[in-house]
């Protein structure tokens, strides 16, 4: 919908009659998303054209997410930033460049308009740094009790070069894994904002796009075989994943994993693995040992890179799992998350 004046809207909080389809929603609407989105085509479709799709043997990339995480404004991020950055790392791990997102909107009655501003500018920030098109979406209002908040739900369509090919299955024995920052920020942070704890943390959420990062991998490591990014059930859940898809095992090294010394205490303190941790920000890749340095130096050189390591590789043995040479010189099999760490962390 165009909105032909700017709308002033006097309400403070979103009430049912905002999402019933009448005067009020279309004054939400115009007052609070059309200024961040822009106003769109008018029609209740998005209709979208990008030269990248004539490029010969470009293939589409679609995904869709929800976001539901508690709170819904925590330190480094909120809920809107997690949903443009989710959606837009999904699809940059697969090897396409983002291009448009949609946006549905499932709010409690009761909500703070003032606090919906805010989640809806902060998704027009990111989308704007990602380089992508929020480009249609929809409102539903759910009576009090009926919700927590505010739920998100995204959609994302990105294009994938014709001679790119990012898949589990290429990952090879020999192949060197990497990831771009520290491990398990966004847990910890999520989890010290819930207050139960009475938790004292600095600590921030990773929550970032790295759509800019995953294209400067692929330049200088055009061999680079597959990437995940690490939310829900962290590192080791993502390795494993990888591991089982590709046939191989994988190994990596304890002492090359970058983990911040608040992390590894609160985890102390809690019983809790930092490998199974979320992270929105961060990304394991597997790529060609000979490619290594490049991809490494690739990541370091973006601002989403600065902490990348290396911290193993694929190997033949014990095809499908995960293990980690420990400081002590041992190994332990690091297994897939089972049950939940945390719930609502996304």
């Amino acid at each position: 919908m165009n909105a032909p004046h700017p709308v002033a809207l006097r309400d403070t909080h979103v009430t049912l009659s905002h999402g019933g389809g009448g005067k009020a929603m279309r004054d939400l609407i115009e007052a609070v998303f059309l200024p961040a989105f822009g106003p769109g085509s008018g029609e209740d479709q998005a209709r979208l054209m990008d030269g990248a799709l004539r490029t010969p043997s470009a293939r589409l990339a679609f995904t869709s997410d929800s976001f539901v995480v508690t709170p819904a404004e925590f330190p480094g991020g909120d809920i809107g930033k997690l949903a443009v950055c989710g959606t837009v790392n999904d699809l940059a791990v697969g090897g396409a460049r983002p291009l448009w997102l949609s946006a549905a909107f499932i709010i409690e009655e009761g909500f703070e308009i003032a606090t919906l501003r805010r989640i809806v500018a902060s998704m027009a920030h990111e989308a704007k740094r990602a380089g992508v098109g929020i480009v249609t979406g929809d409102t539903k209002v759910v009576g009090r009790g009926q919700a927590d908040g505010i739920f998100i739900t995204t959609s994302g369509v990105g294009v994938i070069a014709g001679d790119c090919d990012l898949a589990a299955r290429h990952i090879r024995p020999g192949d060197v894994a990497l990831v771009n920052g520290v491990l398990g920020d966004h847990g910890a942070a999520i989890l010290a904002a819930r207050g139960d704890l009475a938790l004292s943390t600095d600590l921030q959420s990773d929550c970032q796009g790295l759509g800019h990062l995953m294209a400067a991998v692929i330049a200088a490591a055009p061999g680079t075989r597959a990437a995940r990014d690490a939310t829900r059930g962290g590192l080791a859940s993502a390795l494993n994943e990888m591991a089982i898809a590709a046939g191989v095992g994988v190994e990596i090294d304890e002492a090359a994993l970058p983990l911040r010394p608040e992390v590894c205490g609160m985890c102390e303190i809690l019983g809790l693995d930092p490998l199974y941790l979320a992270n929105e920000g961060t990304l394991v890749a597997f790529v060609p040992e000979a490619e290594a340095q490049r991809a490494l130096a690739a990541m370091r050189s973006c601002p989403e890179g600065q902490g990348a390591r290396i911290i193993g590789r694929a190997v033949s043995d014990h095809p499908g799992q995960v293990r980690m040479r420990t400081v002590f010189g041992s190994q332990r099999v690091v297994d897939m998350l089972l049950g939940e760490q945390l719930p609502r962390i996304c």
